[in-house]
C-alpha cells in the first residue's frame, strides 16, 4: 500500500466510519479508488467549512470565496493530470487517471460547495435537491466510475446519485442544528412557512414540534432515493453492490433513528453502533444479486428538471 493510499484510508476512517467499514467490501483495486476520491471530497469539505475531518474549526485566513476559487484551480490541474504536492489533488488526480472519469464530475461537484459559499436560497425542495445532487449526488456518479460503470449507462448513474441525494437528505435532517450554528439551512423556505416558522427561527424551542414534522417529511424524500438506489445496487457486481447496500443500509438507519426521536432527535448526534453497522453488512451479503433488466425509474427529482443555478458575483449585493 503507497503512501498516498495510506493517507487516503487515514482520512476516511477519521471522517466517516460507516463509509470505511462499507468500503471494505469493495475489492481492494476500488476499494483504493474510494478511499483516494473521498478522501478529496473530504478535503475540499473542511477547506470550505474551516474544519478538519468534518470536525471542529480551524482559522482561516482568506475568504471563504478565495478558498473555493484555489479549490477549482487544484481540480482542474488534477484532471489534467498535473503534479500537486498537496496529497488530496494527487488522490483525485490518480483516480481521474485510473478510470478516465468525465472531467465534468469533480467540478460539479465544487459548484455545490458554491452554494455554501454565495449562500444560496433553498426557496423549495426542488432547491435543496440541486443542492444535495452537487454536493453527493455527483459523488454517487463518481463512485460509480470508480466501481467500472461507463459514463454512457445513464441509468445506473441515475440511481447512483439517487443514493448520494438520499445520503445528503439524511446529513440535512439529522445536521439541522450543527448546519444552523455556520449560518445554514438547507430546508426549504416554502416547507418552514407552511409550519409557521419564521426564516432564521427553526432551531429556536417553540419551533421544535413543527421542525419535526419538516424532518419526517425530508426523511420520507429520502427513504424514496435509497429505494430506487438500491434497484441500482442489486445490479451492480456482487463486491460493490454489496458495499453500497450496507452504506445505504446504516445511513438509512441514522434518518430512521433520527425519526424515532422526534424532538429529541438533536439533543445528541445520531448515529449507528458497530453492532449494528454489522448487521447491515451481513445483510448485503444475503440480498441477492439481480440480473434481470432495471425497472423504469421513478418519478423523482433529477439533474435538468432544475435550472441550473448561477452563483452571484463577488460585487453583488447581499440576498434579502
Amino acid at each position: 500500500m503507497g503512501e498516498l493510499t495510506r493517507w487516503a484510508q487515514r482520512s476516511i476512517a477519521r471522517g466517516s466510519r460507516s463509509f470505511a467499514l462499507a468500503s471494505r467490501l469493495f475489492d481492494p483495486a476500488t476499494r483504493r479508488r474510494a478511499w483516494l476520491l473521498y478522501a478529496w471530497c473530504r478535503h475540499c469539505d473542511d477547506v470550505i467549512d474551516g474544519q478538519e475531518g468534518g470536525q471542529g474549526r480551524v482559522a482561516e485566513s482568506a475568504p471563504a470565496a478565495l478558498r473555493l476559487a484555489e479549490l477549482t484551480e487544484r481540480t482542474r490541474a488534477a484532471v489534467a493530470a498535473e503534479q500537486s504536492d498537496i496529497n488530496a489533488f494527487g488522490a483525485l488526480s490518480t483516480v481521474a487517471h485510473e478510470t478516465r472519469m468525465p472531467r465534468a464530475y469533480p467540478l460539479a461537484h465544487l459548484a455545490g460547495y458554491a452554494m455554501d459559499v454565495h449562500e444560496r436560497r433553498f426557496r423549495h425542495i426542488e432547491d435543496t435537491l440541486d443542492y444535495c445532487h452537487h454536493v453527493a449526488g455527483v459523488v454517487g456518479e463518481m463512485m460509480a466510475v470508480v466501481m467500472g460503470i461507463a459514463p454512457e449507462n445513464r441509468d445506473l448513474l441515475h440511481r447512483a446519485a439517487d443514493l448520494g441525494i438520499a445520503f445528503q437528505l439524511t446529513n440535512i435532517a439529522r445536521d439541522v442544528f450543527d448546519d444552523a450554528a455556520l449560518g445554514r439551512c438547507y430546508l426549504p423556505e416554502d416547507w418552514l412557512a407552511d409550519a409557521g416558522i419564521p426564516p432564521g427561527d427553526h432551531v429556536r424551542p417553540e419551533h421544535r414540534g413543527a421542525l419535526v414534522g419538516i424532518i419526517r417529511r425530508l426523511l420520507d424524500l429520502a427513504d424514496a432515493y435509497y429505494a430506487s438506489a438500491r434497484e441500482g445496487a442489486r445490479r451492480l457486481p456482487r463486491r460493490s453492490g454489496r458495499a453500497v447496500l450496507s452504506a445505504a443500509d446504516i445511513y438509512a438507519a441514522i434518518g430512521a433513528k433520527v425519526r424515532a426521536a422526534g424532538p429529541a432527535a438533536w439533543d445528541h448526534r445520531q448515529g449507528t453502533s458497530i453492532a449494528e453497522k454489522l448487521r447491515f453488512v451481513v445483510s448485503a451479503f444475503l440480498t441477492p444479486r439481480l440480473t434481470t433488466p432495471l425497472p423504469p425509474r421513478p418519478p423523482l427529482w433529477k439533474k435538468g428538471d432544475t435550472p441550473d443555478w448561477t452563483p452571484p458575483t463577488l460585487t453583488s449585493p447581499p440576498r434579502a
